[in-house]
């Protein structure tokens, strides 16, 4: 079904409780699986992702893993079972996860002596693995690609021969999800050096188990944007202010977008609108992409131009997120510019349009979540494959409908509009 709706009637007042976050348990889950005797995995998100990862582990004797669309599960599961010995696995999954390159990360673990092949295109999945002892010793990677790449090994190299000095090449981007790894990595008994390019990391054993993972500060991004676009009062029941995740830097992007942010101890923490907003927002998210879709459809629908960098990336994740922006937002006017591969620009261009907009979101969930809240500006908006928001956010529907958005079936018809006098 796809999904048509309808903002609330009211000033929206709400108070939800977050998933939990996807980043972190992914990483839980595959640290948990590297340590001897582990204890019961932490509570982790429940979400496309995760369950990947704990169906692919749960299947010992599986010589056919498909992971359908879940790219951290692919790069992280690519490492892990190259260090399992005697293992022997077909790694795909879905057409799209085809089309993501892994070369980066396969040609490092060949480095390390792993026995991978590719099954396709070369640099793409379908994988085979064949699971080995890997030595260590000194490996450089690019790092412009994904963080995930370098966390990939990152786990896994407490557990090669001699641990493991990787030198970083080029900008590397989403800085805050390898600080993320090694943080994790530190709870469960892992000591590293991060300097300047360089991370070492000594052979070590994994020896304890690692806490519940974080409310998601990913998906709290989302109600920054529901926040600032509609001045209503959000409030998150637990949302730590000290926080592992990248994306705790929504809270300062969006107190230029009129939102502020207020942290308590018991009563959770708050947002709410100021008139503060920045006549036009300049900014850089080499380290945290994942809030770039938000961020543009808060700046289009506020009126405020932006030029936003660092969004190389983008091209590689579930879509091509740049296109898909520019693409959709065409539908209500709002005309974006492309600049080389990194950068979107807005000064406000618009043209008239007379259809309400039916958002394509490209398999893609981010582009999901980003796209709703227009209908805060054009009520009866149209999302087309609403059920993406599985791969991280499974209940963002139904809090959306706690929050006063009606949503209905879109094929249905429109009701008649009610004749006044």
């Amino acid at each position: 079904m796809n999904y048509r709706i309808f903002p609330p009637e009211e000033i929206i007042e709400t108070t939800l409780t977050l998933p939990l976050s996807k980043s972190i348990s992914a990483r839980s889950i595959i640290i948990n699986a590297l340590t001897p005797d582990a204890p019961e995995l932490p509570d982790a998100a429940d979400c496309d992702d995760t369950r990947a990862l704990l169906k692919a582990l749960a299947e010992p004797d599986a010589t056919e893993i498909n992971i359908g669309a879940a790219g951290t599960a692919m790069r992280f599961l690519t490492a892990y079972f190259a260090i399992q010995e005697g293992r022997d696995v077909r790694l795909d999954g879905s057409e799209r996860m085809r089309r993501r390159p892994i070369a980066p990360l396969v040609d490092a673990l060949r480095q390390l002596g792993a026995d991978i092949s590719y099954e396709g295109e070369e640099g793409f999945p379908p994988l085979h693995i064949r699971g080995r002892r890997l030595r260590g010793g000194a490996l450089t990677i690019d790092a412009s690609i994904s963080s995930q790449f370098v966390s990939a090994l990152l786990m896994i190299a407490p557990l090669l021969e001699g641990g493991l000095t990787l030198t970083l090449r080029g900008q590397l981007v989403s800085r805050p999800y390898i600080v993320m790894t090694l943080g994790l990595m530190e709870r469960a008994g892992v000591e590293s050096d991060f300097y300047l390019d360089t991370i070492t990391v000594p052979a070590a054993t994994y020896r304890r188990g690692l806490p519940d993972a974080e409310p998601d500060w990913s998906a709290a991004s989302a109600w920054y944007e529901i926040a600032a676009i509609s001045s209503g009062w959000i409030t998150f029941t637990s949302l730590p202010e000290l926080s592992l995740q990248g994306d705790r830097a929504c809270a300062a992007l969006y107190a230029s977008l009129g939102v502020n942010t207020t942290f308590t101890s018991d009563e959770g923490t708050s947002l709410s609108a100021n008139p503060d907003q920045s006549p036009r927002l300049v900014h850089d998210f080499t380290d945290t992409p994942d809030l770039v879709q938000g961020a543009v459809v808060t700046c289009a629908m506020l009126g405020i131009p932006f030029r936003f960098t660092g969004l190389k990336t983008l091209a590689i994740k579930e879509t091509d997120r740049c296109q898909a922006l520019v693409n959709e937002l065409s539908k209500i006017g709002i005309l974006l510019r492309r600049e080389a591969d990194d950068t979107l620009v807005w000064e406000g261009e618009r043209r008239p349009f007379n259809e309400l907009p039916v958002f394509e979101t490209y398999e893609d969930h981010r582009m999901a979540m980003a796209l709703a809240p227009v209908s805060l500006f054009i009520p009866g908006t149209v999302i087309l494959n609403p059920d993406v928001v599985s791969k991280s956010y499974p209940g963002y529907w139904d809090q959306l409908r706690e929050a006063g958005f009606a949503i209905v079936d879109a094929d249905a018809p429109l009701p008649e509009p009610t004749e006044t006098i």
